[in-house]
């Protein structure tokens, strides 16, 4: 599975559980951690533990080994590192706060949404 796919896993996911506001910042250099940041949120703890839950599912059932799952117990903040691509998945309060999409405003945003609904 390529990165592509492996973004477009992981937005399907993400969107199959509900998770508001998906976004996907193109990190190609201009980062060296990952290639892509999914970024996305939920309306309360149970939601974004399960959306975060879906996203590792996804990436093992491909063979994607999930290096790291941090914040699952706090749900304010869970990041899911699946390698090139990393998911951060949001308490809505949370997401405003850090709004990663502003610190990141370099980043070119990838429309990878409306690829799911064809």
């Amino acid at each position: 599975m390529n990165t592509k796919d492996v973004l477009k896993a992981v937005v399907k996911a993400a969107d199959d559980k509900r998770a508001e506001d998906i976004v996907v910042l193109n990190m190609q250099g201009i980062s060296l951690i990952a290639d892509y940041f999914v970024i996305c949120h939920g309306n309360s703890d149970k939601q974004v533990q399960a959306i975060a839950r879906e996203l590792k599912a996804v990436a093992e059932e491909a063979g994607i080994d999930v290096g790291r799952l941090e914040g699952f117990d706090e749900a304010k903040w869970i990041l899911v590192d699946m390698g090139d691509v990393i998911a951060h998945v949001f308490h809505r309060d949370e997401r405003s706060y850090y709004n990663l999409e502003r610190l990141w405003g370099d980043a070119p945003f990838e429309d990878v949404l409306s690829e799911l609904t064809q």
